[in-house]
């Protein structure tokens, strides 16, 4: 099995961290170069340092609040380092009911995540198109197949990434391109912390009360590593998975009670 991602160039998103940055580290184990993006530049420089340094590494630091300025960027650096596979990965919306959300939250999240992966996708598209390979992956949320209470405005804009994902995967596919999503489980990240911590003061219980309940509805019965997350990336993004496309792949310890 060709799992090889040597002379391949990857960019990957929120790799300062969790599944972005792990999903980055096992590219680079694999023998791919990396473009790291996220907002803050010294968080960047420590996670290039942490990757094999058998290809060449770099980083951009951008803020995905401004799709513009996204567009500058990535355009000015994929001119001189053509990528043909991309991580779309971006921080998840706040928690709160749908109904109460506002429409300034739901406009940012649909710029970041939506609008951004838009931007990314028209910026690397000729070079995977030259190259007549490419992979695209977007790391959302086991939400598209099962609402996850709370998260209103990311069950939202998680579904519309999806279904944006699926239209690609059949406009792509006769140039050698796959479009797959890629769904993590409860993940051991902060974002995790985050959603136990809100979770807590919501009940009004101590936050490892929560994790606790969590941890029981995974037939696993634990959560997972990053690492866990960013094997299945690792192999949707080598040759090996040239044929599979337009799939929504959960890493979830079976935690999602739908096929």
């Amino acid at each position: 099995m060709d799992i090889s991602l040597a002379g391949k160039h990857a960019v990957v998103c929120g790799a300062s961290q969790g599944i972005g940055l792990a999903s980055a580290q096992e590219m680079a184990r694999n023998g791919a170069s990396i473009t790291l993006v996220a907002r803050n530049a010294e968080r960047l420089e420590a996670a290039r340092d942490s990757l094999d340094q058998t290809a060449e590494h770099y980083i951009l630091a951008v803020d995905f609040s401004d799709p513009e300025n996204l567009r500058n960027k990535i355009n000015t650096h994929i001119a001189t380092h053509p990528a043909q596979i991309l991580i779309n990965n971006t921080g998840g919306p706040p928690g709160g009911a749908a109904h109460t959300a506002s429409l300034e939250e739901y406009q940012t999240a649909f710029n970041q995540h939506l609008l951004c992966n838009q931007v990314l996708v028209q910026a690397l598209l000729p070079a995977m198109r030259a190259a007549g390979y490419g992979r695209i992956i977007n790391i959302i949320s086991t939400s598209v197949k099962q609402p996850i209470p709370g998260l209103g405005v990311s069950n939202t804009i998680r579904g519309a990434v999806a279904s944006w994902a699926k239209t690609l995967a059949a406009e792509l596919g006769a140039d050698g391109i796959t479009v797959n999503n890629m769904l993590p489980g409860f993940t051991q990240t902060g974002r995790l912390d985050a959603i136990i911590a809100g979770k807590a003061k919501a009940a009004g219980l101590d936050a490892a009360v929560i994790a606790e309940q969590m941890r029981k509805s995974v037939p696993a019965n634990r959560f997972a590593e990053a690492s866990e997350a960013a094997n299945a990336i690792a192999f949707l993004a080598s040759p090996a998975a040239a044929y599979i496309n337009g799939i929504n792949l959960p890493v979830d310890g079976g935690r999602t009670s739908t096929l």
